[in-house]
């Protein structure tokens, strides 16, 4: 004799009659494979899956059908806007009877890529950048958005001035009355003193969000974190040797940027991006506070919070 499970979300009556825009899951951990040029990688990712539930009197959606949605796609199957197209169409087909029309996918995962060392040859380490995909599936129209985090290093232009002040303050205690200097007694008082102030330098992050290309075959996730460090010229390091770090403290120097210079840059970086969108966060070494710049547009629905506890505009 086949038993009937009772399922209370088909039977059971509604509470309150009405509709309601999301309903779903957050949180399903899932594998994932990421193919791009010169990169493949299976990599773990949390995903949230929600559909609409439009008619008011369903007490309910089927989430097990969602999750076995997910379930079943194969792990070693490329992650592609078409993909998550496709799933977003069976997803609303397998909540036909609650009278579906939209739904959401949210993706977060680290993108791992290995970097060399500035300088030191066949050094390198590994470094991770933060990613949040969303797409969304709403009346048959298709939409993909995709954040970014990315580290730098961010050295105060206003610092910097100040301590090149202080340093030439402190040459002209040592040699003003001098009327002639040797090369080698500017050198020697340099390589002593040039340190008597040092301008303040912080990590920094830098949030970037594009449209992705409906008809794209990948995400383009290392084209858009190259560009965006190409920007910036400063990114965090991971292997490094004195020869390196010596490298990167030139880099800073010659790349001094307020937290609007930064947004700048990105923003001329993503120029032929579509609804780029850019958060800029400097975590100041002379202040306990942020600075913060930000460029809409930004997409309903993924905040800032998923990545740094920020609070998107």
């Amino acid at each position: 004799m086949t038993v009937v499970l009772p399922d209370p979300a088909l039977n059971d009556s509604s509470y309150g009659l009405t509709p309601l825009s999301w309903v779903g899951m957050e949180g399903i951990d899932l594998p994932i494979t990421v193919v791009e040029p010169s990169y493949t990688r299976q990599l773990h990712a949390r995903v949230d899956a929600q559909v609409d539930l439009p008619l008011a009197h369903v007490k309910g959606i089927h989430m097990s059908r969602l999750y076995r949605l997910l379930n079943d796609v194969p792990s070693e199957q490329a992650l592609s806007p078409l993909g998550l197209r496709r799933l977003l169409h069976s997803m609303v087909d397998s909540q036909e009877d609650c009278g579906t029309r939209s739904a959401r996918l949210c993706l977060s995962f680290d993108v791992l890529v290995r970097r060399p060392a500035l300088v030191t040859q066949d050094l390198a380490g590994w470094k991770s950048y933060p990613v949040v995909l969303e797409a969304r599936l709403v009346d048959g129209s298709f939409v993909c958005q995709m954040q970014i985090q990315i580290g730098y290093s961010s050295t105060c232009p206003c610092s910097a001035a100040l301590a090149r002040q202080l340093i030439e303050q402190g040459f002209m205690q040592a040699f003003g009355k001098q009327p002639v200097l040797h090369a080698d007694e500017v050198a020697a008082w340099l390589h002593k003193h040039a340190s008597l102030a040092t301008p303040h330098s912080q990590r920094s992050q830098a949030l970037v969000q594009v449209e992705v290309a409906k008809d794209s075959e990948n995400f383009g996730f290392l084209a858009l974190i190259d560009r965006a460090e190409k920007a910036l010229a400063t990114p965090l390091q991971t292997a490094v040797k004195r020869a390196d770090e010596q490298a990167f403290a030139a880099l800073n120097g010659q790349n001094l940027m307020f937290v609007e210079d930064a947004a700048r840059r990105i923003e001329a970086a993503l120029v032929d991006y579509q609804n780029a969108g850019i958060q800029v966060r400097h975590l100041e070494s002379l202040h306990p506070h942020d600075a913060v710049a930000f460029k809409t547009p930004w997409v309903e629905g993924m905040p800032f919070a998923r990545l740094n506890g920020g609070v998107a505009p």
